[in-house]
């Protein structure tokens, strides 16, 4: 993935085993597939020294990181006519409970200083996205914990963080995430994406943090495959807010559409 305006969402670990499992109608051969110890070696870390896999999504250990390289290689292809896609964790859902989506508490960290206002506002503006799409879904912001803005802080469940990297625009997490790894890290890049617009890149991050994955992991995208922890939400969407315009996206802009709202509402209720 090169990293042309949004041209990336983020540049991952996955990268090197993306050129060889780019696809499961590609497949690579044994010795295109790249050992652990090399996709290791290789694997970018960010300052929270979590390793980024698939473009903007954090995997906390080596260990995690190895379940995910076996995931990679061992994965076959998932043969689904319909799939928004949610994360699966040993075959369930990933998502919120009832109760806990309708409070998404998060602060935003002072350590943004003249770009402070307007990542609330990016914040605001990518939340409402999913809040219309289902009336269950609530992000709150808690301005009274910007000044502690950290993953230490257990008085909002996620937080959303400066970082400064080559590697990736913003990236996000899963409702399965730990504690420590539940922030949004945002690189300045995010006010310099041309028609990628702050609100929809946030926008896609906060999709992750929902339990949304990637529309192009699906087979129908012919490219980017991820792996097969995920179920079918919806009918394929070449332009969901999901979905890398460069493993094959069809969306000028990365705007939500009628088909993610869809998938929103089939998920937590509309």
């Amino acid at each position: 993935m090169q990293r042309s305006r949004l041209g990336a969402l983020a540049l991952g670990t996955s990268a090197l085993l993306g050129a060889a499992l780019a696809s499961p109608a590609l497949a690579a051969t044994d010795a295109e597939i790249p050992t652990f110890s090399e996709f290791h070696a290789s694997a970018y870390q960010d300052a929270d020294k979590q390793y980024i896999v698939n473009g903007d999504e954090p995997v906390a250990t080596a260990g995690d990181l190895r379940a995910y390289y076996d995931r990679m290689v061992g994965g076959s292809e998932k043969a689904i006519e319909n799939g928004l896609v949610v994360n699966t964790v040993g075959g369930v859902d990933d998502k919120w409970s009832a109760s806990q989506v309708g409070n998404l508490t998060y602060c935003v960290s002072t350590k943004f200083g003249s770009r402070y206002t307007d990542v609330v506002n990016a914040m605001t503006s990518g939340a409402g996205l999913w809040e219309a799409a289902s009336s269950r879904i609530n992000f709150v912001h808690v301005p009274a914990q910007d000044a502690s803005c950290t993953t230490r802080n257990n008085s909002v469940l996620f937080s959303v963080e400066p970082v400064q990297t080559s590697q990736y625009i913003a990236r996000a997490f899963f409702p399965s995430s730990p504690k420590r790894s539940r922030n949004v890290l945002v690189d300045d890049s995010i006010w310099s994406s041309g028609s990628w617009t702050p609100t929809n890149i946030i926008g896609h991050e906060l999709g992750h943090t929902l339990g949304f994955r990637h529309e192009h992991t699906r087979p129908e995208a012919g490219t980017c495959f991820e792996d097969n922890n995920w179920r079918p939400l919806t009918p394929y969407d070449s332009s969901s807010i999901m979905h890398y315009p460069q493993c094959n996206g069809t969306s000028s802009n990365l705007s939500m559409t009628a088909t993610d709202r869809q998938g929103a509402a089939t998920l937590y209720g509309s």
